[in-house]
């Protein structure tokens, strides 16, 4: 496939009733997400690196065709230099490696603090990263990099290398009067989004706003670049937040109903060839 599309996370227990059936244990959440969805951003990495016993679990419960896109742990990427926690990212990737085909494009998440002036730290470690094997996308989240001439040496050291650039739309949550993310515990950070890819694939990340009309006009805005990226070889990864996690399936299943409407050759979405599941209204 050349079209993924999911949500942040799996373990969500408001999704019960709705994505998932009435009366679903925990345990089975990964088992029901991967199939109606094909790909997950991995946020749990960030924050815990599984066991063994638990990536073997993952790779077991998932479908053939489903794709892990799993952040790399902040204890890498948030420790103010990259190149001296170049042992622990390879250590990760060799701890992921048993989920074999389901394991999809990493990514690493810069912080705010992380500048330009890192340009050289940032060559290397992405240097030393064994991008024959796993595929590597990067967000950067310091204002400067999205400035000349920041922003074209970032480019120009991604396309070098074949490292994917990390998509990050969050205009939805700040286009009304209303702040949706007062009750989320982690605000997204107001950037401006950048329509150009890197590599032979791309991770987009949209953050949607809890209600679907305010989403709309950035979805088709959206619709156009996924539907010239496919034409063009190019393997996308869509990833739909919100702040009211409730929503996410939601809004991911809107999207995909978006794209096939305006002619973008997209998978269907498994959600939607279940039979007798609790089906989520769009509106």
């Amino acid at each position: 496939m050349k079209f993924f599309i999911g949500c942040a996370v799996w373990a969500y227990k408001g999704w019960v009733g709705e994505l998932y059936p009435s009366g679903t244990r925990t345990t089975d959440f990964l088992h029901l997400y991967s199939r109606r969805f094909t790909t997950v951003e991995g946020n749990t990495t960030f924050y815990a690196v599984p066991n063994p016993e638990t990536v073997t679990r993952w790779m077991t419960e998932t479908p053939p065709g489903f794709e892990f896109c799993l952040k790399l742990p902040r204890d890498i990427t948030h420790q103010q230099l990259l190149q001296p926690h170049t042992p622990e990212a390879l250590a990760f990737l060799k701890r992921m490696q048993p989920l074999g085909k389901r394991l999809g494009p990493m990514f690493a998440q810069l912080p705010p603090s992380y500048s330009p002036a890192l340009l050289d730290d940032l060559q290397t470690f992405l240097e030393a990263w064994p991008r024959q094997d796993v595929p590597l996308a990067l967000e950067v989240r310091h204002g400067d990099w999205f400035k000349e001439p920041h922003l074209s040496n970032l480019t120009t050291l991604l396309e070098n290398l074949g490292v994917g650039r990390v998509l990050l739309d969050t205009r939805p949550v700040y286009s009304g009067e209303d702040d949706p993310q007062l009750a989320s515990e982690r605000r997204k950070p107001q950037l401006p989004v950048q329509f150009s890819v890197t590599a032979n694939f791309t991770l987009i990340r949209f953050i949607s706003h809890p209600r679907l009309s305010m989403n709309e006009q950035f979805m088709n805005e959206w619709v156009t670049y996924i539907k010239k990226w496919l034409s063009e070889g190019i393997k996308i990864y869509l990833f739909v937040h919100c702040p009211t996690e409730d929503m996410s399936p939601n809004n991911a299943r809107y999207f995909q109903q978006l794209l096939e409407e305006n002619g973008v050759e997209v998978p269907p979405l498994p959600w939607n060839t279940i039979s007798n599941s609790n089906q989520l209204s769009l509106w």
